[in-house]
């Protein structure tokens, strides 16, 4: 049996820990295969909806805070074969392109890539999700 989780990113990441803290447990929810009977497996995925777009932008700094960036989370998350969606209609919103998004993270070896999606697609995967975080 595979559980879907859905992880759903939908807050700025500035001033608060909601969208680390998102990333961090969609990582780590793939962990949980060890404690699950034989057949059975988690299927996790993280969309960026709304603000949380934001978060997908390269070259964000965090110097200033010595803490790992979301760049960082998401190309981890990438490497680890995450399923990451970013919401198309919010991208149009804040006129971010493509290109300015982390997509993969062929810089450590990894083949997974980000997909931009309309809302629709990113609504039938929440429907078909056993367990939903929003952050």
């Amino acid at each position: 049996m595979i559980k879907k989780l859905a992880f759903i990113v939908r807050s700025l990441p500035y001033k608060n820990e909601a969208t680390r803290l998102a990333l961090t447990h969609a990582i780590a929810s793939q962990t949980v295969e060890i404690y699950l009977e034989d057949g059975d497996n988690v299927e996790p995925f993280l969309a960026l909806v709304g603000d949380g777009v934001v978060s997908g932008l390269k070259n964000q700094s965090t110097k200033c805070y010595g803490i790992t960036t979301m760049e960082q989370h998401i190309t981890n998350a990438l490497l680890l074969d995450l399923k990451v969606y970013y919401c198309k209609e919010d991208l149009e919103r804040f006129n971010i392109s493509e290109d300015q998004l982390v997509m993969d993270a062929e810089s450590l070896g990894g083949d997974m890539k980000a997909s931009i999606v309309p809302y629709s697609e990113i609504q039938a995967a929440l429907e078909a999700a056993d367990h939903l975080q929003i952050f």
